[in-house]
């Protein structure tokens, strides 16, 4: 029986484009047999403290920081505001994969634009690597189990 991998799905939800580019991974990865439940930040409220006080920030925080420690994978979206031509990924969201790989939690990074540069530091922590739209469908068939290295062919910095 192949295992079902738990996924935490980051990457920036500040605008209807970036909900949308997250939706769309999800359903990929909901396609995918080794993946079964997926988290997505912001996906449940902390309502018991008025948004941006140090009692929400804490609570959010914690909530997320404790849904890394528990996932299998994290997926990162690295595109940011593309629209906007801001094309370095989402502070946040590198935050995280840093997390992660510093817990010994694979990484695997999605990107839409795929003729940009990546980091050194962020490249080297990806455990595999989607870069560019067509690309990206291929997440549906990636082995989460297996966790092979997958590499694009990209420049860093």
């Amino acid at each position: 029986m192949n295992k079902k991998n738990r996924i935490y799905l980051a990457g920036p939800f500040f605008n209807e484009q970036q909900v949308k580019r997250l939706d769309e991974i999800q359903a990929l990865l909901e396609q995918n047999e080794t993946i079964g439940d997926i988290f997505r930040p912001a996906s449940v409220e902390y309502t018991d403290a008025k948004v941006g006080s140090f009692e929400w920030q804490s609570a959010v925080f914690k909530h997320d920081i404790n849904n890394i420690n528990v996932s299998d994978v994290v997926v990162a979206m690295l595109d940011y505001k593309i629209e906007e031509n801001e094309l370095e990924p989402d502070s946040g969201t590198v935050w995280e994969c840093g997390y992660a790989f510093a817990n010994n939690i694979p990484v695997v990074a999605v990107r839409n634009v795929a003729d940009l540069p990546l980091n050194l530091m962020l490249a080297g922590s990806l455990t595999a690597f989607f870069n560019g739209s067509e690309n990206i469908q291929k997440i549906k068939d990636y082995d989460f189990n297996q966790l092979m290295t997958r590499y694009e062919d990209v420049s860093v910095f």
